[in-house]
């Protein structure tokens, strides 16, 4: 194939690529996550101290998710959080953070170990 031919072929894969990739975005509420992959994705960024006998320590959810896992809503971080007070690893957790999804950016707690939207 002529060398001019090949590279006007690189570019107009490039640019269908570009072009798909941009028309992926979508319109949906909210500041975060706007493109089809994760719109319907809900992640969940918060700060956690684990307390046990008086004594508090950070805690690192991502340390508990399972292996692949990167989206974390309410309800599994409820059950991490039940898992961690249950098994005697902590007498109660706290924190604060927020939940990014599709309507947007959410406040969330964490109070005695119940997440509190």
């Amino acid at each position: 194939m002529h060398p001019s031919v090949l590279s006007a072929v690189r570019i107009a894969a490039g640019l269908a690529l570009v072009a798909w990739m941009i028309s992926g975005f979508t319109r949906l509420p909210g500041r975060w996550l706007r493109w089809k992959t994760f719109c319907r994705a809900t992640f969940t960024i918060v700060s956690l101290t684990g307390t046990k006998d008086g004594r508090s320590e950070p805690v690192n959810v991502c340390d508990h998710l399972s292996p692949g896992s990167f989206s974390l809503g309410p309800p599994q971080l409820q059950a991490i959080l039940d898992y961690l007070t249950g098994s005697g690893r902590y007498d109660r957790t706290d924190g604060h953070g927020r939940i990014l999804s599709v309507r947007g950016e959410q406040p969330v707690e964490v109070r005695g170990s119940r997440v509190v939207l």
